[in-house]
C-alpha cells in the first residue's frame, strides 16, 4: 500500500488497485466498477476521482471519474469537454465544503483500512455550503494551502459583514474579483445583499451560475455584461481573478472611477493587496485556515499524514510536533522508502 504524487494523488491498494485523484491525464481505459458492478471484475483496475471542477483538479480530456454530479456538469461546462459521473463500492463521496459539487474520497482498502483524500476542503458553513464533516480514518490526504499559523481567518460572519458594509457605504461601481467558480457566486449574493443598483457578471461565472442554479436551490441575479455596457455608481461588476490585471480592466476602472476590490485568504497578507493591484482586499476563502486545519486533523485522528498542495512542509512539520506521523508528498517519488 503506497501513496504518491505523480500526476494527481495515487492510492495504491492492497488488492493492487490504483485510486488516481484530481490528475490532468488520469489512466486511460480506466475501468471504474460502479456501485452495481461484478464483484468478480479484476482487483487491478484504475480508479479516478475527481474533487472539484477548479481546472487544476479535473481531466483536460474526456473522462469518467467518482465524483459529484454537479461536479461533472461543471467540469462539462467550463471546459466544454464531457466528464462523466460514475461511483465506486470502495469510494464515499462526502461533501467537502469547498466550492459546489466539491467532495472528499473516503476509500475502503479490502484490508480494511481507511484512506480520506480531502481534496480543497472548507469546514465552514457558508451561503449554500455546509462545512466538512471530517470522518475517522486510518490515513489522511489532506491539502495544506493556509497551512502556516499566519493564515487564520476571521469567522465567516465578520468576513461577509464587512464586505456588504463597505459595498452599501461605496458610491463609485465596484470590480469584485473571485474565482469564477466558488467566489464569484458568493460575491453576487453578497452584492444583491447590499443592495447594489445594478449587478452584472461575465460568461465565464454565468457558466458557472447556469449549472449550480440547475442543482441547488440558490439564484444569481447579475445581468450580463456587454462591452457597450456603462457602469455608473451603485452599480458592482462580478469578474474571474484571473482578469484583474488585464489591461482593459485597468482601463475600465480608470474610466468608471471604479474601486478594485480581490477576495481570497491571502488577503491576510497585504502583499496581496499590491500583486493583485486592489483598492481593497478581504480575507473571503473558500478553504481551510491553519487553525481550521489542525482541527480537522485532529478530528479524522489518523494513523499517519501526508500533506499536499501548499505549505507542504511547515503544515507536516508541525503536526509531527503535535504526535502525528506527517510526511509531505514530494511530486514523482516511487516509494515510501524515498520520503
Amino acid at each position: 500500500m503506497t501513496v504518491q504524487y505523480r500526476d494527481g494523488i495515487e492510492i495504491t491498494l492492497s488488492d493492487g488497485t490504483r485510486v488516481v485523484c484530481d490528475a490532468d491525464d488520469p489512466p486511460s481505459g480506466s475501468a471504474n466498477r460502479t456501485s452495481s458492478g461484478d464483484a468478480d471484475d479484476p482487483p487491478d483496475s484504475d480508479v479516478t476521482v475527481v474533487s472539484h471542477a477548479h481546472g487544476d483538479h479535473f481531466p483536460e480530456g474526456e473522462a469518467t471519474a467518482v465524483c459529484s454530479p454537479l461536479t461533472a456538469d461543471l467540469a462539462s461546462a467550463r471546459r466544454d469537454v464531457p466528464l462523466h459521473a460514475t461511483t465506486d463500492e470502495r469510494i464515499e463521496l462526502l461533501p467537502a465544503g469547498h466550492v459546489a459539487g466539491s467532495t472528499a474520497a473516503l476509500v475502503t482498502d479490502p484490508d480494511g483500512t481507511r484512506y480520506l483524500y480531502t481534496g480543497d476542503v472548507c469546514t465552514r458553513s457558508r451561503f449554500y455550503l455546509d462545512g466538512f464533516e471530517p470522518p475517522d480514518a486510518d490515513v489522511l490526504i489532506v491539502e495544506t494551502t493556509y497551512g502556516e499559523p499566519e493564515y487564520v481567518f476571521p469567522d465567516h460572519e465578520t468576513v461577509a459583514s464587512d464586505i456588504v458594509s463597505w459595498l452599501r457605504e461605496t458610491d463609485e461601481p465596484v470590480l469584485l474579483f473571485g474565482y469564477a467558480l466558488g467566489r464569484a457566486q458568493k460575491l453576487q449574493l453578497l452584492a444583491e445583499e447590499a443592495g447594489r443598483e445594478r449587478l452584472f457578471t461575465t460568461d465565464a461565472v454565468f457558466r458557472v451560475n447556469d449549472v449550480v442554479e440547475s442543482h441547488l436551490d440558490v439564484s444569481f441575479g447579475a445581468e450580463q455584461y456587454e462591452s457597450e455596457t456603462e457602469l455608473g455608481p451603485g452599480d458592482a461588476l462580478v469578474l474571474p481573478m484571473t482578469t484583474a490585471r488585464i489591461d482593459w480592466i485597468g482601463n475600465l476602472a480608470e474610466e468608471t472611477g471604479a474601486v478594485k476590490a480581490g477576495f481570497s485568504g491571502w488577503a491576510v497578507d497585504d502583499a496581496f493587496k499590491f500583486r493583485g493591484d486592489f483598492d481593497e482586499t478581504f480575507p473571503l476563502s473558500d478553504h481551510c485556515d491553519f487553525a481550521e486545519l489542525c482541527d480537522l486533523v485532529d478530528a479524522v485522528d489518523p494513523d499517519r499524514v501526508y500533506t499536499q498542495h501548499g505549505s507542504t512542509d511547515a503544515f507536516a512539520e508541525t503536526l509531527t510536533r503535535r504526535g502525528y506521523e506527517a510526511t509531505a508528498l514530494k511530486r514523482n517519488q516511487t516509494a515510501l522508502g524515498d520520503f
